[in-house]
């Protein structure tokens, strides 16, 4: 089997890579406003705390989905496998941080 990686690959990673980290504020944001709690808070949980940090980065996956859904609607399959390469990469941070 021939792996042919092309260039839509690498704008899928990009995409799912970058993503996470942008919706991140807005995440917390939202999740400001539903608990009454300051920003500034829970910024300084998803900072000092690992255990927030995953429960946030995995709240902040979710805007893959849209990316996924969108290419996948376009049928632009090179980049939805992209996505999802990028949304595996994340898996041994929290498999790394829930446990140590």
């Amino acid at each position: 089997m021939k792996i042919n990686i092309k260039k839509n690959h690498f704008i899928g990673f990009g995409i799912g890579i970058i993503s996470p980290f942008i919706f991140l504020p807005i995440v917390l944001f939202i999740i400001g406003l539903i608990q009454h709690v300051n920003y500034s808070v829970l910024w300084h949980q998803f900072l000092d705390y690992p255990v927030y940090m995953s429960k946030y980065i995995s709240l902040a996956l979710i805007s893959n989905l849209l990316w996924f859904y969108l290419f996948l609607n376009r049928e632009s399959y090179d980049v939805t496998r992209g996505i999802i390469l990028a949304m595996l990469c994340f898996i041994p941070f929290m498999i790394y941080v829930n446990l140590f």
